[in-house]
């Protein structure tokens, strides 16, 4: 089965699951964890932040990132497509006690104008702005990287407003490589950063976030107040490590992968490529061969390809380390062959 469904369905390579064997532990709670230090070390350094702190997972990542620089009655501003007001539960919410402001992105981008309106007054009856989320690479745009001048226009806006600036970014690696830029420039244009070891980098969980030793200081009690605080977490940490030195340069890899099955798609009649596939995601639009999400995802599945639905009609094909050109070739024949069963 060619599993296109998403990049954290990628397994630890051997060589994590040996160092995860082979890591040395301790408590992390009680600071203790030599390999869990070693991750958080090595990932500040990379991202060009004072602290890093690993969590367990992307979510856990940006709601300490907002737990940690906000108060409740505080009011967020959010892109409207992005993973912490669509995908998160409502946890900024009901955790931090804060109110979301979205305002309309381009592909993930926000324009300063918007940004500037969107910002309250000072006024009694107005919440207090205390917090600009964005992300990049984009997942609802279609895994879009977010452009270099677009992060500092944005990090600058909030800056000058006396607001800070969470960069959520799960695939920020994917960025750096679409952008061909480096990882901490990329997370000098925010206060604090997720990112994600378990999507493309490979490892098996985990995530980090970065930023002043002040907030990695509140978000590590955060992180215990929510249940995160873990023991003997090196075993995680081991790959997580891996996933930094050795996993980050091969994502040109997938997106290239990514091109050629956009390529092949846009051959098939009544397909349409509906994003730039600027990374590892593939947005297809099915609407013209009068089918449900359902069904089109049973007859992949049928034959022997896993994909999501993404919205109406909308179908999204990842791809990641698990899968390589010839199994990208396999799954564009399995869409023809669904084609001309249709068509006969």
């Amino acid at each position: 089965m060619i599993d296109l469904r998403s990049d954290t369905v990628t397994k630890p390579t051997a060589e994590m699951r040996q160092a995860m064997y082979d890591a040395e532990v301790g408590d992390d709670v009680y600071g203790e964890d030599p390999t869990v230090n070693r991750l958080e070390e090595l990932a500040a350094a990379l991202l060009g932040k004072e602290a890093a702190l690993f969590v367990t997972s992307g979510t856990q990542g940006n709601q300490l990132a907002v737990l940690s620089q906000t108060a409740p009655g505080d009011e967020i501003i959010l892109e409207s497509d992005s993973h912490i007001f669509y995908y998160e539960g409502g946890a900024v919410s009901a955790l931090a006690g804060v109110q979301t402001r979205t305002v309309q992105g381009n592909k993930g981008s926000i324009s300063e104008e918007l940004l500037q309106k969107a910002i309250r007054g000072n006024d009694i009856h107005f919440p207090d702005t205390s917090l600009v989320c964005y992300e990049n690479t984009h997942n609802r745009a279609g895994g879009a990287a977010v452009p270099l001048e677009n992060m500092k226009r944005i990090y600058k806006t909030a800056a000058d407003a006396g607001i800070k600036v969470h960069l959520d970014g799960a695939r920020l690696f994917n960025a750096a490589a679409a952008l061909n830029c480096s990882i901490d420039e990329l997370a000098s244009w925010c206060d604090t950063v997720s990112v994600c070891l378990s999507k493309g980098l490979g490892s098996p969980a985990g995530s980090i976030l970065a930023g002043s030793a002040e907030v990695i200081t509140k978000a590590r009690k955060w992180r215990k107040r929510l249940g995160g605080g873990m023991r003997q977490a090196g075993i995680l940490a081991a790959p997580g490590i891996l996933s930094l030195t050795k996993m980050t340069e091969r994502l040109r890899t997938d997106h290239e992968n990514a091109q050629f099955l956009a390529q092949g798609l846009r051959q098939i009649k009544g397909l349409k490529v509906i994003n730039s596939v600027d990374t590892n995601i593939v947005l297809i639009d099915i609407s013209a061969w009068e089918t449900t999400n359902e069904a089109f995802i049973a007859d992949l599945k049928s034959e022997g390809l896993l994909a999501v639905g993404f919205g109406e009609n909308i179908i999204r094909f990842t791809t990641h380390y698990d899968v390589n050109r010839g199994d990208i070739e396999k799954a564009i024949a399995a869409v023809n062959k669904i084609k001309k069963i249709q068509m006969a």
